[in-house]
């Protein structure tokens, strides 16, 4: 089966196609099948933005569809910044050394013990059948008071993950993409794709 990724991120595309190897599967993006236009999202949640994704994709081409929408949700800032990740402090913040400053700013008098967070990602895939598949993924971890690795990207720097004892952006990508809460959300998703297609065949 051919799934197309409703992302332009090639290193998103990668990390896909090796998952789905195992089934068989190819995977392209939009940009593969001349789809240029971006959904808008407008979701309030994780799971409403990842549907809005890989259905204007879906709609666009007809085939299966999988699309994801993640973030960070800070406990002291009552989930914020959220479904706002990527624009948190817009339009004053413009890059994720922008972002990461002040979210330490927002969080400079809040003690070490109630800096818990926790990155989730959203993952939604639609079958040519109109079959719709979703999962979650959450990994909890502690925001740090400095920026701390120079691997990873978005708010990596600064979410310290106690069990293995780094922030993101001190983890190795392999360990990181095994840990993930987008690893962790595709791995759902996978599990849920391999059960389909084997009920599919036994309807056969």
């Amino acid at each position: 089966m051919r799934f197309v990724l409703a992302s332009h991120n090639r290193g998103k595309l990668r990390e896909m196609q090796q998952l789905l190897s195992p089934l068989g599967a190819e995977v392209v993006v939009p940009a593969d099948l001349g789809i240029t236009d971006e959904a808008e999202e407008t979701g309030r949640t994780f799971a409403e933005n990842s549907m809005i994704k890989a259905r204007a994709v879906f709609d666009a081409c007809g085939l299966a569809t999988i699309a994801d929408d993640s973030g960070l949700m800070v406990d002291a800032l009552d989930g914020a910044p959220g479904v706002y990740s990527a624009r948190f402090g817009a339009p004053a913040c413009k890059t994720d050394a922008d972002r990461n400053a002040l979210l330490l700013r927002k969080l400079e008098l809040v003690p070490d013990p109630e800096r818990g967070a926790q990155f989730v990602c959203a993952a939604t895939c639609i079958l040519p059948d109109g079959t719709v598949l979703t999962a979650q993924g959450i990994c909890r971890g502690e925001i740090l008071r400095a920026n701390r690795g120079d691997n990873g990207f978005g708010y990596d720097p600064l979410f310290y993950v106690p069990q293995e004892g780094l922030s993101f952006a001190e983890l190795p990508a392999e360990r990181k993409n095994q840990i993930s809460h987008r690893a962790r959300a595709f791995a759902e998703l996978k599990e849920k794709l391999i059960k389909y297609e084997e009920e599919r065949h036994a309807e056969q």
